[in-house]
């Protein structure tokens, strides 16, 4: 039997996944959480799951990548399957680089899904189709398809916070950090993407698909 957690902050998608789940004889949903922080909590608890499926936009300060290292740090057998409406680069290969072995979109199949489980429980790593296909013609045309790969996954991570219209205080609150440090970060962040304001920051991440504009 595989055991899985769930690390959504929609209820709603948790309540579809279970459904999806419920047919599966091999499969068991052993927890769910709505945050980074709660996932942590959850395994500090005891919860010991074979595979975790993790959403990367959730409330709180830690977010998917940083949880994702947490956990895979805490249980070194881990698998972590990365189910998200975003699938732009940086986030896959800073994911990647945090210790996820999977990476989904929302829009997958069912079966895809199940499919994805079983083979990273046996230790396969697994990629949605397209996104392979597009990091591949990136990596043929030997260039860069977002100027967001040159952020590191912290600038990454106060970016997403930074478009979540969080202001300084709250970031540095999340993260631990003096808003001083926050406001450094900040200052990279724009120098790095060539822009001055929060609203060019926005415009530059729908464009390269960070953010959805249908999220909610």
């Amino acid at each position: 039997m595989i055991k899985l957690m769930i690390v959504d902050d929609h209820q709603l998608v948790r309540e579809g996944l279970r459904s999806i789940f419920a047919s599966a004889v091999d499969l068991a949903v052993v927890g769910e959480a709505q945050s980074g922080e709660d996932a942590i909590a959850l395994v500090q608890q005891g919860a010991s799951p074979d595979v975790v499926l993790m959403d990367i936009n959730m409330p709180g300060g830690m977010g998917g990548i940083e949880a994702t290292r947490r956990l895979t740090r805490m249980l070194p057998n881990l698998r972590i399957i990365v189910l998200s409406a975003l699938s732009e680069e940086p986030l896959p290969t800073q994911l990647h680089d945090a210790g996820a072995i999977g990476y989904l979109t929302k829009g997958c199949p069912a079966k895809e899904l199940l499919d994805a489980i079983r083979a990273v429980e046996r230790g396969l790593p697994y990629v949605d189709a397209r996104l392979a296909q597009r990091r591949m013609v990136a990596g043929w045309r030997g260039t860069k398809e977002t100027p967001f790969a040159d952020l590191s996954p912290r600038e990454m991570q106060v970016t997403l916070m930074i478009l979540d219209a969080r202001r300084n205080h709250e970031i540095a609150q999340c993260l631990s950090l003096s808003q001083k440090t926050v406001s450094t970060y900040r200052q990279r962040i724009f120098e790095k993407l060539g822009i001055t304001t929060d609203v060019e920051l926005t415009r530059l991440a729908y464009r390269h698909g960070i953010i959805k504009e249908t999220e909610t």
